[in-house]
């Protein structure tokens, strides 16, 4: 028999997080103990540093798990998107993509859950999971049991979950505990944002370089992307299709790990830092209420969307994001790249690619270790790495970031580089012998994609 809403509805029970002085590691004396005994080991200052640092990550790790910003004024008050969430079936939202944290499910719901006792085609289970805060990266705000507006958080696209919990009828991968900074590249964002029974407020952007667009076109280039793909920059220049490749002008969801040590964020990273990713995505991505500046974007030829709208020059009061910045950033600095799981990859090939990344294949040049990007600016243009120019166009600088691989083996879906175009890792290491003339044998570009899917290093503690 399936459950029903009143079923889970009393299984709601409160979750309450808490981050303790283990996060900084179990070597670390508690602060409070420092404190109170006077221990030489800490200065005044020492003390207010790791205050500071467990305070941070609490702070940042929540707003990238739950913080909307204030943007359901645009997700629930402008696309009315909730009204069509609230009748989607769980089913259909895990089939876009969408994750569910075990760790919000009360255990009578992961027992029912278990022995395949709740209706996954019933909406109202929809609602039940986002009464219980359950679905990653995404936030319902009721009132008197009936949702009245969605939000939408960071972790909606760079967090996924492992596959810990599994159940009749639930794609693996669906529900388990979170994995923040993981790309979710099972994520459809461009159906999700389809399902709104508007899109009036995005088509009118559209219109700025197309007056004849429509909202059924608008949904046409949502559904063009694609799992794990998102358009950022469609708002800014309403381009929506490579002319080189033909392809969508969507580009993969990155990682949002192993970015400590890393200059910029993105693909084609001239859009800045990952700080200043954040304030970009939260106020013109999100729709967050917020304070962003960027006079690159009043470059109406570049940016006619971007300059028309006024988007370099963006403030709300009150603002909702400026304060959550410092500590959302120092979260992501703490997220490190996984390491690979004991039997992903052949060893013996992967030791032998080491050596071909640092010499014959001189993929350590511009990937240097360990961060495996280049310290400081770590941008090329396309003609530098033998592709089309089309997304770097799209950035200020016209460049491509010299992504980072470590943690390479988490997003092997939905291809490389920063729009798929490169089906596996083999085919990356033949785009580049080709480019640079490095003459590798066959046997050495296998042994060099087995290196590439062991960073980082899983032998090195």
């Amino acid at each position: 028999m399936k459950t029903s809403l009143n079923t889970i509805a009393a299984c709601l029970i409160p979750v309450f997080i808490a981050v303790g002085s283990s996060v900084l590691g179990g070597n670390v004396p508690r602060l409070g103990a420092a404190a109170e005994t006077g221990d030489p080991r800490f200065s005044s200052f020492d003390l207010q540093i790791r205050q500071n640092a467990l305070r941070m990550l609490r702070e940042g790790r929540d707003t990238f798990r739950y913080d909307t910003f204030g943007d359901e004024a645009y997700w629930g008050g402008q696309l009315q998107l909730h009204q069509a969430i609230a009748n989607t079936s769980p089913e259909a939202l895990l089939g876009l993509g969408l994750k569910v944290d075990v760790a919000a499910l009360p255990p009578p719901l992961i027992a029912q859950l278990t022995r395949g006792q709740v209706d996954l085609d019933d909406p109202a289970v929809t609602l039940a999971l986002l009464q219980l805060n359950a679905v990653v990266g995404v936030t319902g705000f009721f009132r008197d049991n009936s949702l009245r507006s969605i939000g939408l958080q960071c972790a909606v696209c760079h967090s996924t979950v492992d596959w810990s919990f599994s159940a009749p009828g639930i794609p693996a991968g669906s529900i388990g505990h979170r994995l923040d900074g993981w790309a979710n590249r099972d994520l459809n964002v461009g159906a999700i944002i389809a399902l709104a029974p508007t899109l009036t407020p995005l088509t009118d952007l559209l219109k700025i370089v197309d007056p004849s667009i429509t909202d059924a076109q608008v949904r046409d280039v949502l559904h063009s992307w694609g799992p794990g793909k998102f358009d950022a920059e469609l708002i800014l220049d309403g381009k929506t299709v490579n002319p080189h490749t033909g392809l969508s002008a969507a580009t993969l969801i990155p990682p949002a790990f192993g970015l400590a040590g890393v200059n910029n964020h993105t693909w084609t990273g001239a859009w800045g830092t990952v700080t200043y990713w954040n304030a970009f995505v939260a106020n013109l991505e999100l729709h967050g209420q917020g304070t962003f500046f960027d006079p690159r974007l009043d470059d109406a030829a570049q940016f006619p969307i971007a300059a028309a709208s006024g988007f370099g020059h963006s403030r709300n009061e009150p603002d909702l994001v400026t304060a959550k910045l410092p500590a959302l950033h120092f979260y992501q600095l703490a997220i490190p790249a996984p390491k690979p799981p004991t039997g992903s990859f052949d060893e013996a090939a992967a030791a032998r690619g080491a050596e071909l990344f640092a010499g014959k294949a001189d993929c350590a040049r511009c990937h240097v270790e360990p961060i495996t990007s280049e310290p400081g600016w770590n941008l090329h243009t396309a003609a530098e790495i033998c592709i089309d120019d089309f997304q770097a166009n799209r950035a200020p600088d016209h460049r491509y970031r010299t992504s980072p691989l470590n943690g390479l083996w988490t997003h092997q879906k939905g291809g490389f580089y920063h729009d798929g175009r490169f089906p596996t890792l083999l085919d990356v290491v033949n785009h580049y012998d080709q480019c640079f003339t490095l003459g590798l044998t066959a046997p050495e570009k296998q042994d060099l994609a087995q290196y590439l899917l062991s960073l980082p290093n899983a032998q090195e503690e």
